[in-house]
């Protein structure tokens, strides 16, 4: 158990610490450290109180209840003490847009704000012609420290009208800018201009561009990766360490789980790489994160290093990942499940026991385990896992993880293409909270509920954040929270008639 729960601290830990560094370290000058020990000040309270005191007894409420309401309203204190927010002119009103810098949502990480070079009375005229009455009509400039806001009534559909405006600050301006279009919280879409990084060369030095794809650090993550898998896949296949000692080649053995897990992790993010280049988003290649202990490897990702240029490509490279990589779990699954072996059902079953899994808490996993193993597989029975089912059962909890409606997540790029950026947060909110409240039902999930909690629940805009997406999108991304949905709510009557 001590094991078990200094595994699941070190991935939370790292997990939430590569999160912050991600999300809000260009946004506010609070260490990241410090933003890390907050958010993990309540989980290590009650670990030590579990290493005390055992699991069976329960710490007081002011010790369950309080870490989890005063931790997250710190982080957030925190961030704001450190976020340098511009004060408006004295003769505007605070508008009531998304309060974000829109400059530092374009950059890359660890990289420093541009400033915005001032705008004289000839170039403001000049911005104003930008600004066709039929198309923007055109009503106020507003000046920040980091961008330039337009206000003004929209008279076109919005595709049409960021195409429009853009070409023509791009005439008058060049690359100068970045050209955004969104909505405020009022719903009235406004334009901000945002200094383009790229652009600005260093002083004594001409424009440079950072080289994006590391093909051989890639490579580097991707070879010891498949070591750190192959030996967890070996353990998982039943070989000790006396024998992986007496004998390396028995190692071996866990090449079919380390093969299948990459499989699916690298076709993931190639997914969402390959819709990134698609619409020429400058992004890095696929990077693994290998680590010698747990499953072997805390899964993989790739950075955007521009902005997205609209909500559609928004929808299709948040959408591409776990479609593709579901597309491949689901068949590498089925062998593994059609391979593996039925026992009891014990107390040890459960949702972290690859030797006694219970498949009964997730409707897609109860119909494809009876597809599989068929009238083996009864009410009184669990699964002992073949090393590629775990890596297929992996692939179908990072398809869920992803698909979740929050922030950054895959899911969360998807409500926001489809909904907007106001409703796709109200979502993210809801269903952190339904994921908290199905963990107090299903404890193996209390993890999950908490890394959800612990991500920003905004999602960044792209470009153009006022068109909306098209039909077919509009189904896909049903389609997509429908596979989630499958995942992970539990089968219910379906189990009787499955006879399971």
């Amino acid at each position: 158990m001590e094991l078990w729960l200094l595994l699941i601290l070190l991935s939370l830990g790292f997990f939430t610490y590569f999160t912050i560094q991600r999300s809000v370290a260009n946004i506010t000058r609070t260490p990241v450290w410090l933003l890390w020990l907050v958010l993990m000040t309540p989980v290590l309270i009650w670990s030590a109180w579990m290493l005390v005191y055992g699991k069976n007894t329960p710490p007081p409420l002011a010790l369950t209840v309080g870490p989890f309401v005063l931790c997250p309203l710190l982080y957030w204190l925190l961030i704001q003490w450190g976020r340098p927010v511009p004060k408006p002119p004295m003769n505007q009103e605070v508008d009531n847009q998304p309060q974000m810098s829109l400059t530092q949502q374009m950059l890359p990480p660890n990289s420093e704000t541009p400033t915005l070079r001032p705008i004289t009375k000839q170039e403001e005229t000049e911005l104003r012609n930008c600004f066709p009455w039929g198309v923007y009509y055109l009503q106020n400039v507003e000046y920040r420290p980091q961008a330039v806001l337009c206000r003004g009534k929209l008279r076109t559909n919005p595709e049409s009208a960021y195409q429009t405006v853009r070409e023509n600050i791009e005439a008058e301006f060049g690359d100068r800018f970045f050209v955004i279009f969104q909505e405020s919280f009022n719903g009235k879409p406004f334009f901000a201009l945002v200094p383009n990084p790229q652009s600005q060369p260093k002083v004594g030095q001409e424009k440079e561009t950072e080289p994006v794809t590391r093909p051989l650090f890639a490579l580097g993550l991707v070879l010891i990766t498949l070591l750190t898998t192959t030996v967890i896949g070996a353990e998982i296949a039943g070989v000790t360490a006396e024998q992986s000692q007496a004998d390396p080649t028995v190692l071996l053995r866990g090449l079919p789980y380390a093969v299948a897990l990459m499989a699916i992790l690298s076709i993931h993010e190639l997914g969402h790489y390959i819709a990134a280049r698609f619409y020429k988003v400058r992004a890095t290649l696929p990077y693994f994160i290998p680590v010698p202990f747990f499953l072997g490897t805390l899964g993989a990702f790739i950075q955007m290093r521009s902005p997205v240029p609209h909500r559609k490509a928004l929808f299709d490279i948040g959408i591409a990942g776990p479609l593709a990589g579901f597309l491949v779990t689901v068949p590498l699954l089925i062998w593994g499940l059609a391979h593996s072996a039925v026992v009891p059902v014990s107390d040890a079953s459960g949702l972290l026991n690859f030797q006694s899994l219970n498949p009964r808490f997730s409707l897609l996993l109860t119909v494809l385990s009876k597809w599989a193993l068929g009238s083996q597989l009864t009410a009184k029975m669990a699964i002992h896992l073949h090393p590629v089912a775990v890596a297929g059962y992996i692939g179908l909890v990072v398809t869920a993880f992803n698909l979740m409606p929050v922030g950054q997540l895959d899911g969360g790029h998807i409500v926001h293409a489809m909904f907007g950026q106001r409703t796709g947060i109200a979502i993210g909110q809801v269903v952190r909270l339904l994921v908290l409240v199905r963990a107090m039902l299903e404890p193996d999930l209390l993890v999950w509920a908490i890394i959800l909690l612990l991500l920003p629940v905004a999602d960044e805009p792209a470009l153009n954040d006022v068109s909306e997406l098209d039909n077919w999108r509009d189904v896909a991304g049903l389609l997509a929270l429908v596979i989630l949905a499958s995942i992970v709510l539990p089968p219910g009557t379906i189990t009787e008639l499955l006879n399971m």
